[in-house]
């Protein structure tokens, strides 16, 4: 669906311009694990889940990474950590909250250590 790769995205757009190198997008692991972008902030490494709504949807953006879909984020980030061949590094799970307006600028909410 075009809206959900346009929120991934806004924010990656997001991220870059505050500072972050993005080092992978859309991550899926070989056991299922799966994260939309991977990103580093200076010494921290971001896993993060991007979700957009249309402006006015009932559902908040967060609200939708309930305990499933933060297991199976969960499972990317370790296969990602394996594969970097150490834990001993700072790390996060943030949400970013995309709003969709038509003709309108999208609206984004950066949600840091969201679980």
């Amino acid at each position: 669906m075009w809206i959900g790769e346009y929120g991934e995205n806004v924010a990656a757009d997001f991220l870059r311009a505050h500072g972050c190198r993005i080092l992978a997008r859309n991550f899926k692991a070989r056991r299922g694990g799966e994260v939309d972008i991977i990103a580093r902030d200076g010494k921290l490494l971001l896993f993060v889940e991007v979700k957009t709504r249309r402006e006015g949807a009932k559902i908040r953006p967060l609200d939708a990474v309930d305990k499933p879909k933060q297991a199976l984020i969960e499972r990317g980030a370790n296969a990602w950590l394996k594969r970097l061949g150490t834990r001993n590094l700072p790390w996060r799970f943030d949400v970013i909250e995309i709003h969709v307006a038509e003709g309108g600028k999208p609206r984004i909410n950066h949600v840091r250590d969201a679980f």
